[in-house]
């Protein structure tokens, strides 16, 4: 075996070091992501979705699968240190059998907004306390096809965001009250099977008995 020092680098996250943690993010992906899809000169904007964004209802020509699936496929990856466009990659996810223009537009407006956040990423605190605890939300039949919710949450241990999720609910929820309850019952699992791992964690490591 060989110590190659401090980790740095590793699958396209970039890892560098602050007093106290460190700092995860995939500021070299995004860059030549941007670079691959012509993007580089876009002009940023503040947020990856319109308020008001329609893909559901976007209307245009079709455009080519394999050039949507490529686009998409990197930002799911980009995800992996990026929460902030989990719900609009989960979205424009959703048109990859048959894309068109005006898909293709909403991952454009992603591509432009991870123009001006390039170096966003996830801070990873060392002195913070073990103590899990997450946030939950749901629309209400966002889907304006299926007429199914979506579910979203994210997850902290400590002051550490540590898992997230935005998806469409697996069957149709007759109420708001129910779409929320759904989402509840989706954070309180993973959250379960994250004590569990870190349990299982701390029996390893002798923290805890």
């Amino acid at each position: 075996m060989k110590d190659l020092g401090p980790l740095h680098f590793f699958l396209g996250v970039e890892v560098r070091y602050f007093s106290g943690g460190i700092h995860l993010s995939q500021s070299k992906y995004a860059a030549e992501l941007l670079s691959k899809t012509d993007m580089t000169c876009a002009k940023a904007i503040n947020t990856p979705l319109e308020q008001k964004h329609g893909l559901q209802e976007a209307t245009g020509e079709l455009v080519d699968t394999s050039l949507y699936r490529s686009i998409v496929g990197s930002l799911q990856y980009l995800t992996l240190t990026r929460p902030d466009i989990t719900h609009a990659v989960n979205l424009a996810s959703q048109f990859m059998q048959n894309p068109n223009s005006g898909h293709f537009q909403g991952v454009k407006r992603i591509l432009r907004y991870i123009k001006g956040t390039i170096h966003h990423g996830l801070r990873i605190i060392s002195q913070s306390p073990l103590r899990l605890y997450g946030y939950s939300d749901a629309d209400s039949g966002g889907c304006t096809t299926t007429r199914r919710s979506t579910t979203g949450y994210s997850i902290y241990l400590g002051a550490n965001c540590i898992s997230w999720a935005s998806k469409k609910q697996t069957i149709v929820a007759r109420s708001s009250a129910k779409a929320e309850y759904r989402t509840l019952a989706s954070t309180a699992a993973e959250m379960t099977w994250i004590t569990y791992i870190l349990y299982d964690i701390g029996v390893y490591l002798k923290i805890v008995p």
